[in-house]
């Protein structure tokens, strides 16, 4: 999350476990990444889920996966219930996934992840919710 002069420092990540477990991702795109969850935040347009990940095993990086509220609000609005706490992390993972398959290198990862709504609908329809 980017700070000018006048921003305030962004609040501490939430929710990783105690001990991280390193995973890893063979995405489509040939590379194999690995990760682990760092936490989440919450930002003024929604959520932040954090990520560090390495695709050489030598070198990582924080990945933010941005989950914008207003990307689950025709869900939420449809289904008439708000999505879980659990359900919002899943999302973000398989839109780290997605990212990980779609971005053609690694040096792409370094750029936060977007989920529109167009996204969320897909990724939820895969979660069966």
């Amino acid at each position: 999350m980017p700070l000018n002069f006048f921003s305030k420092k962004p609040l501490p990540l939430t929710g990783a476990p105690a001990v991280r477990r390193l995973k890893t991702y063979s995405a489509q795109s040939g590379y194999v990444y690995q990760y682990y969850w760092e936490g989440q935040r919450p930002t003024p347009a929604g959520a932040e889920f954090v990520f560090t990940v390495s695709a050489d095993r030598k070198t990582s990086h924080p990945v933010s996966v941005l989950l914008a509220n207003a990307a689950l609000q025709a869900w939420e609005q449809t289904h008439a219930r708000t999505l879980s706490a659990n359900e919002r992390y899943a999302i973000a993972k398989l839109a780290l996934f997605q990212a990980f398959d779609e971005r053609e290198t690694p040096s792409l990862m370094k750029q936060p992840v977007q989920i529109r709504p167009a996204d969320a609908e897909t990724i939820i329809g895969h979660l069966g919710l």
